[in-house]
């Protein structure tokens, strides 16, 4: 018997009108994407089942995605593009390149937080193993882009800023995946947390990470980072 969540029989569908293929696919990517939330783990998703759940045959959801790992890619970037907008839409308020990449962590640590399903999809399951993902590029060249605006600034020591972006995704990564799966511990707050990283991955001085002031190189040198 099919588990998948959301996959009980609907009403019967009405078919798509001519040309609203495209509409369709878009149905069946967003039943997927709400159904991997509540899984949290690819293997678990049905095809069938998404088609019970739009009342649709099977056959509709094969003519877009031949297989189950076809239809959790498509998901997946979905929710790559989502977290993108929220990330990008959270640095647009700020001006200092600090609180720009300060706010984009925490825009895609606080989307982690509140679809803990899908990002455990998104890092830690047998399709995100994958090569061939130029989606999950995007995410980092961002990131990198706002790291070099800090290096450019004075409010980061000068370096390349794609292995600064690659240490910084690797910390907040890992975090946020010990605190979905360990919740019990002892964690301190997320923002104090992601400034650290900032502070010691990045170089950012602690007053313009918390204050969105960007201190003069001779500033920053002065100021030690913040411990753990």
């Amino acid at each position: 018997m099919d588990s998948t969540p959301r996959a009980r029989s609907a009403a019967p569908r009405r078919p798509n009108a001519r040309g609203q293929g495209e509409l369709l696919r878009e149905e069946i990517v967003s039943c997927a994407v709400n159904v991997l939330d509540e899984l949290a783990d690819d293997e678990a998703l049905s095809l069938r089942a998404i088609a019970r759940a739009l009342s649709i045959s099977p056959t509709s959801v094969y003519l877009y995605f031949p297989d189950r790992d076809a239809l959790v890619l498509a998901a997946m970037q979905r929710c790559h593009e989502d977290m993108l907008r929220t990330a990008s839409g959270a640095e647009a308020g700020h001006e200092a390149p600090a609180s720009r990449l300060r706010a984009r962590i925490l825009a895609q640590a606080t989307w982690a937080q509140e679809h803990p399903g899908l990002y455990k999809v998104m890092h830690e399951s047998k399709t995100s193993r994958r090569p061939g993902m130029p989606f999950k590029e995007v995410l980092l060249a961002r990131t990198a882009a706002a790291v070099q605006e800090c290096m450019d600034a004075g409010a980061a020591p000068p370096g390349d800023p794609i292995t600064v972006a690659l240490d910084l995704r690797a910390a907040v990564i890992g975090m946020l995946s010990l605190r979905i799966n360990e919740p019990n511990l002892p964690w301190p707050p997320l923002t104090e947390q992601v400034d650290r990283f900032l502070t010691k991955l990045v170089g950012l001085a602690p007053s313009s990470v918390t204050s969105g002031r960007e201190p003069r190189p001779t500033d920053q040198q002065r100021r030690k980072p913040i411990t753990g």
